[in-house]
């Protein structure tokens, strides 16, 4: 190891579809625009179980994933303009280089280097992490959170305030944006509407509390696990059912037969059924909220062309909550420090690195609403 590098230690993925192996890689000095940080946390999302099945393919390998992160910055590179060492700092698996049209428009969730979530490379289309062999390590969508130390581009952190716990820090890097943000600015929850939400993992229960807090009158949670749907009524729901025909059942006798104002789909691994599912719970001029992910090839069939023209109903997709990473990471964390949203109590558990491939088999059997890594150093 030279005196530009350092000793990291990390889950990467070799193979896929393929378990984490957990290693000891060298990692070497940021560039310009570049930050080192130190991991404290990594927020453990299906999206990273999503690569490891080889649903999300990535373009390199071997690769780090992990895209919810929280740390300390410890160095940065030539051109870094608004961090410094001794930052606390979140991660967001978008970045924003704003400069580009989306951006610009303050849509910093569509931001153009978007493109570099697969790809793994920096924005160079180098690697800053090496193995034992000498061979580039990806880090993907320019993070690699499950690693204890990692090299991140300034447009992908946020400077947080230094009295926010790391582990609620590292949800907050997408789980709880993107959840919340689907009812709040996808679904446009309205005081005294019926919200049906399809999938109550570390997304689908930051739905649940968007759509309470936007005032919804009914906040009805769907899961086949028990336990998800008791820990759903603890954090906002009304009503709680194993599937969506009950939760349909109950959104069109509340509503004269019409159904719910919008239906969220943020099932795990999700298929054409679940939207179906969705698209039949809602009433004309409704939104179907498509949020979870399956794998790239599935595609949406099954939906009435018809029905959706002459209904005037709305299937919308959504990326991070629909809101711009620097505006939802600091809006949400004021409302956990005002008591109003629910943070520490969606981490079930925490884990170390080595224990990764333990966390996301607990999270598949449905243990988990959010299991955290805490990076040991």
């Amino acid at each position: 190891m030279s005196e530009n590098t350092k000793t990291i230690r990390a889950a990467v993925l070799r193979e896929l579809p393929g378990p984490w192996t957990v290693e000891d890689l060298e990692i070497s000095a940021p560039k310009r625009g570049e930050v080192l940080v130190e991991l404290k946390a990594a927020g453990l999302c299906h999206s990273d179980d999503h690569h490891r099945q080889n649903d999300l393919p990535l373009a390199n390998l071997p690769a780090i994933v992990g895209h919810e992160g929280a740390g300390v910055v410890i160095a940065v590179g030539e051109g870094v303009y608004d961090l410094e060492v001794g930052d606390h700092v979140v991660a967001s698996f978008i970045p924003a280089c704003g400069k580009c049209k989306w951006c610009s428009l303050g849509m910093q969730n569509l931001c153009d280097y978007g493109r570099y979530i697969l790809e793994g490379t920096q924005i160079d289309g180098t690697f800053r992490i090496t193995d034992k062999d000498g061979k580039g390590v990806a880090t993907a969508a320019m993070l690699g959170t499950f690693s204890n130390y990692q090299i991140m581009d300034q447009t992908s952190l946020i400077k947080i305030d230094k009295d926010i716990p790391f582990p609620v820090a590292a949800i907050v890097a997408c789980g709880v944006p993107t959840g919340f943000g689907s009812a709040r600015n996808m679904a446009d929850v309205q005081p005294g509407d019926i919200v049906v939400i399809i999938g109550i993992g570390g997304i689908g229960i930051n739905a649940v509390q968007g759509a309470a807090l936007a005032g919804a009158r009914r906040v009805i949670a769907v899961d086949p696990v028990e336990y998800k749907r008791t820990r759903a009524l603890e954090l906002g729901a009304t009503d709680a059912f194993a599937t969506a025909e009950e939760a349909t059942d109950l959104a069109r006798s509340l509503t004269n037969g019409q159904g719910a104002d919008s239906a969220i789909v943020t099932v795990g691994v999700t298929t054409s059924e679940h939207v179906n599912q969705a698209y039949a719970a809602i009433r004309k001029g409704g939104t179907v909220v498509l949020t979870g992910l399956g794998n790239v090839n599935e595609t949406l069939d099954g939906i009435n062309m018809f029905d959706l023209a002459m209904m005037q109903k709305r299937i919308q997709g959504n990326v991070y909550g629909g809101w711009s990473p620097r505006v939802a990471v600091h809006m949400l964390l004021d409302l956990y420090r005002d008591k109003k949203l629910k943070l520490d109590e969606l981490i079930t558990r925490t884990y170390k690195i080595d224990e990764i491939n333990e966390a996301y088999d607990d999270m598949r059997s449905g243990k988990n609403i959010r299991g955290v890594i805490i990076h040991e150093h």
